[in-house]
C-alpha cells in the first residue's frame, strides 16, 4: 500500500512547519469537492489534532467520488491548532465544548445535510475511492450502516511484516465476530451510516469510548450493517490505543487473551450490554 506516502510529509508534524503552496493546493481541491447539495457529510472530528488534521484533510482532498459531497469539521475545543487548521483550509467548522467523540459527532450529525454521515478521525489517512466505496454499500436495499478495515504506519518501532500478521488475525476476528454480533466489529475511523436513522437514535454521550458500536447496535432495527473488505476502502491510521500498551507484542497478546475468552460468545446474538463503570463519564 503506498497511497498514503505522501501524506506522511505532513503526519506528526507541527503545522507551522508546512509549507504554504500546500496548503493553498489542499484549500482548493476541498473548496471544488464542496456540494451545496450533497448526498454525502463527511464529517472529520479533532481534539488536539494539530499534527495529523492536514495529512487527514489532504487525502480528503485527493478523494475521487461520483456522489456530491460535503466535507464539514467539529473541533472538540482543542488547546492547539486543530480549529486554524479547519480555518486555513475553509472546512465549514463546528466546536462542541463538551469533550468527547460521542458528543464530536453528535455535533456533526447535527450539522450534517446530506443523506449519508461518514466518520472521519482526523490522525487518520483515506484512500482516494473510500467515501464512493462506503456510499456504493450503503446503498444497497437493507443496509442502514456500512464499516470498512484500517492499516497502521509501519514504523521503528512496529515492522511492516509485524503488522501484516497483526491486522491478519484482527481482521479475521473481526469478520468472525461480524455475522452475529457486527456493532462489535464496527470502529468509529472508518463507519458511515443512513443520517435519517442516525438521528433517530443519536450518540451515546455518558461513555468514554464505544459510541459507535453503540450507534451501529442501534440502528440494527432498521436493517443490515454491512461490512466493506477491499483494500481500496482501507484506512490507514496511527497507533492510538494499541500504541497505549506498551510494545506492539503486549499489545497483540493482550488482545489475543481477550479475543481466545470471547471466542464463542462471538457465535451467539445479544440484546443488550451492561456498561462497565470504568467506562461511563462521571458527571460534573
Amino acid at each position: 500500500m503506498t497511497w498514503y506516502k505522501k501524506y506522511l510529509s505532513v503526519y506528526n508534524k507541527p503545522y507551522d512547519s508546512t509549507d504554504t503552496e500546500l496548503i493553498d493546493s489542499v484549500r482548493e481541491r476541498i473548496r471544488g469537492l464542496q456540494s451545496d447539495n450533497p448526498l454525502v457529510s463527511v464529517v472529520v472530528i479533532g481534539y488536539n489534532e494539530e499534527q495529523h488534521l492536514l495529512a487527514n484533510l489532504w487525502s480528503l482532498s485527493d478523494m475521487q467520488c461520483k456522489y456530491p459531497v460535503e466535507i464539514i469539521g467539529v473541533d472538540n475545543d482543542s488547546k492547539d491548532k486543530t480549529a486554524q487548521i479547519f480555518k486555513d483550509l475553509q472546512v465549514p467548522l463546528y466546536t462542541e465544548y463538551q469533550h468527547s467523540c460521542g458528543y464530536a459527532r453528535r455535533c456533526g450529525l447535527e450539522h450534517a445535510k446530506g443523506k449519508y454521515y461518514i466518520c472521519i478521525d482526523s490522525d487518520t489517512m483515506y484512500p482516494p475511492k473510500y467515501v464512493e466505496i462506503m456510499v456504493d454499500a450503503l446503498k444497497k436495499p437493507s443496509v442502514v450502516a456500512v464499516s470498512s478495515l484500517w492499516s497502521y504506519i509501519p514504523d521503528k518501532d512496529h515492522s511492516w511484516i509485524g503488522l501484516k500478521f497483526y491486522e491478519l488475525f484482527r481482521d479475521i476476528f473481526l469478520f468472525l465476530q461480524s455475522f452475529k454480533r457486527p456493532e462489535l466489529s464496527v470502529r468509529g475511523l472508518v463507519f458511515a451510516y443512513n443520517i435519517e436513522y442516525g438521528r433517530k437514535e443519536r450518540y451515546r454521550v455518558e461513555i468514554i469510548r464505544g459510541e459507535d458500536g453503540s450507534m451501529a447496535f442501534d440502528l440494527k432495527k432498521y436493517g443490515k450493517i454491512k461490512f466493506v473488505r477491499t483494500r481500496k476502502a482501507r484506512a490507514v491510521t496511527g497507533y492510538g490505543t494499541v500504541g497505549a500498551d506498551g510494545s506492539f507484542f503486549n499489545s497483540f497478546k493482550k488482545r489475543a487473551k481477550l479475543a481466545f475468552f470471547n471466542f464463542f460468545s462471538i457465535f451467539s446474538k445479544k440484546t443488550k450490554y451492561e456498561d462497565e463503570d470504568s467506562n461511563l463519564i462521571e458527571k460534573k
